[in-house]
C-alpha cells in the first residue's frame, strides 16, 4: 500500500471531555479512551484500502492540484450542489464513521481520514476544507510514521456546546508498516 495519512488524517477524532472544562486534559485517561474507541479503526480493512486507492489517485499531485480541489471543497459547503464534498461524504467509509461516531454516545464528535497529501478520504460530519496537509493533526502524525499521536489543545466548540481536544493518529500499513494516512 501507498504511504498517506489517516486523521481520525490522519482519521481526525474530536473526543468530548468534562475535564477539559479546566483547559487541563489527563493524558492517561485520552491515551486509554485512544486505545478503547479509535485504535481499531487503524486496521479496518475498509479504510485501508480506501486509503490505498486514494493514495494511488493522489501521491503525484501538486501544491496547485490540492489548492484547486481545496478551493473547490471551500466554495461548495453549503451550497445545493456539492460535487467535490458529495462524492467523499457518501462513500461508505464516511458511512461507516458516522455510525461510529454516532455509536460513541457523544464520547467521538467527529471523525476523518485523510490520504497521505493531507486531503479527506472520508469523514462523519463535512469538513471546513479539503486539505488538512498543513494543519498539526497531519503534520504531527503522517510525516512522523507509525505510532505517531497529535493532541490538539482545548478548545470550546461554539456549534456543540462542549470543551473538546482532537486527538489524531498515523494510520500505517499492516504489513510494511509504512503510513497510509491519519486520522
Amino acid at each position: 500500500m501507498a504511504a498517506g495519512a489517516l486523521s481520525l488524517a490522519c482519521l481526525c477524532t474530536l473526543l468530548c471531555s468534562g475535564a477539559a472544562r479546566a483547559q487541563q486534559v489527563d493524558a492517561a485517561a485520552l491515551q486509554q479512551a485512544i486505545a478503547a474507541q479509535v485504535t481499531p479503526l487503524l486496521t479496518e480493512p475498509q479504510i485501508l484500502a480506501a486509503l490505498a486507492e486514494q493514495n494511488a489517485a493522489t501521491s503525484g499531485y501538486d501544491a496547485a492540484q490540492i489548492d484547486a480541489l481545496d478551493a473547490r471543497w471551500r466554495a461548495e459547503i453549503g451550497a445545493a450542489e456539492t460535487p467535490t464534498i458529495s462524492p467523499v461524504l457518501e462513500n461508505p467509509v464516511s458511512q461507516m464513521l458516522m455510525a461510529y461516531a454516532y455509536s460513541s454516545h457523544g464520547l467521538i464528535t467527529e471523525v476523518f481520514v485523510m490520504d497521505g497529501q493531507g486531503l479527506n478520504v472520508a469523514m462523519s460530519h463535512i469538513t471546513s476544507d479539503f486539505w488538512q496537509g498543513d494543519e498539526a493533526k497531519f503534520l504531527e502524525t503522517v510525516p512522523r510514521g507509525a505510532g505517531a499521536l497529535h493532541v490538539g489543545d482545548v478548545e470550546f466548540d461554539e456549534s456543540s456546546q462542549h470543551y473538546l481536544v482532537q486527538v489524531s493518529m498515523t494510520i500505517s500499513d499492516p504489513d510494511s508498516g509504512a503510513p497510509l494516512g491519519a486520522h
